[in-house]
């Protein structure tokens, strides 16, 4: 095999790792964005609950004195 095959084959698997490698950490970020989506919710759920005020007042009327 020639030099000029054996790299242009090196760069296709350098190259097809690091779009493999870019996929796995794309999706471990959705993943995680996700999970902390999920998290966020339920705290606000939690906090409703315990406190009888709305998501909107907790967010922002609240802040501003309303409800």
């Amino acid at each position: 095999m020639s030099d000029s095959a054996s790299k242009t084959r090196d760069d296709w698997y350098q190259d097809a790792a690091r779009a493999q490698i870019s996929s796995e950490r794309f999706n471990r970020a959705e993943l995680l964005n996700g999970r902390i989506a999920m998290l966020g919710f339920l705290i606000g759920l939690l906090t409703e609950l315990i406190t009888g005020q709305g998501i909107a007042s907790q967010i922002g009327f609240g802040l501003l004195g309303i409800g």
